[in-house]
């Protein structure tokens, strides 16, 4: 099936179908919170909003310090620590939304790319599309934790801050286990679950007229997305289905994985 013209705003428009459809497949959400391929331009387009106006709430740490090290110092300002993300390939500044990226640049995203909090979910979600990318980031972390691996001090300067990897390597095990906690006030947040970000695409416009409808009478803006009544009523909180997902999230994880650990 050729992509809608405007799906070419994506670049990889076939390959994020794809994903979308193995999305469905999953069950990682119900199939009426798949989004279709403009809703998720509207998703990246709020991501690009991210970007540039809440830029502290990428790349940065609250609760950890700089490691001593003169790179982790150096790379602390995030102009510089950009090129050498490039390079890792743990970031793809033409992929926002994670589903045009192969699994193993999403395994250098996380062990790269400083995530803060409970930010793993996203990608620890996404790669439950192929679970066995889940054993493989344990068993990185785990051996940059042990020191084992061979490029680990570089990896963990190239994070910035301490105690990321063992932070990472204790999520993923938590992830596994069904027992990796979000907060109540963060669990419908695209910025933190991979499902809440697919939930708030499919909340959206489904057609570029209706978004510049939309637009026109103040009930759009990049990000936010849709303000009126009708998409305030489909933003759900965890319900039983919500609840049902974690469940089947756990158990294709825990079903290839856990007997390995």
């Amino acid at each position: 099936m050729t992509p809608p013209l405007h799906a070419h705003l994506l670049l990889f428009p076939r390959t994020i179908q794809a994903n979308l459809d193995r999305v469905r497949a999953s069950g990682l959400v119900a199939p009426d919170e798949v989004p279709n391929l403009w809703q998720i331009q509207l998703g990246v387009f709020r991501m690009w909003h991210r970007v540039f106006y809440r830029p502290e709430s990428i790349g940065t740490c609250a609760e950890h310090p700089t490691r001593r090290t003169w790179r982790a110092r150096l790379l602390r300002f995030r102009p510089l620590r950009f090129p050498f993300l490039l390079a890792e390939r743990a970031v793809h500044p033409l992929d926002f939304s994670g589903l045009a990226s192969h699994p193993e640049r999403v395994v250098r995203h996380l062990l790269g790319a400083h995530h803060d909090g409970v930010q793993f979910h996203y990608d620890l979600e996404l790669l439950c599309l192929e679970p066995e990318r889940l054993r493989e980031v344990r068993e990185e972390a785990r051996a940059i934790v042990d020191g084992d691996h061979p490029r680990g001090e570089w990896l963990r300067d190239l994070v910035v801050y301490e105690r990321y990897h063992e932070n990472l390597l204790a999520a993923v095990d938590a992830f596994l286990d069904g027992a990796l906690e979000v907060p109540a006030s963060q669990k419908d947040d695209p910025d933190i679950l991979f499902a809440a970000y697919l939930r708030w695409c499919a909340r959206q416009p489904v057609t570029p007229t209706e978004t510049w409808r939309a637009l026109r009478a103040g009930r759009y803006t990049v990000a936010d997305g849709l303000l009126d009544a009708e998409a305030s009523a489909r933003r759900s909180a965890p319900t039983q289905g919500e609840y049902a997902r974690q469940q089947r999230l756990s158990a294709c994880a825990a079903s290839q994985l856990a007997p390995e650990r």
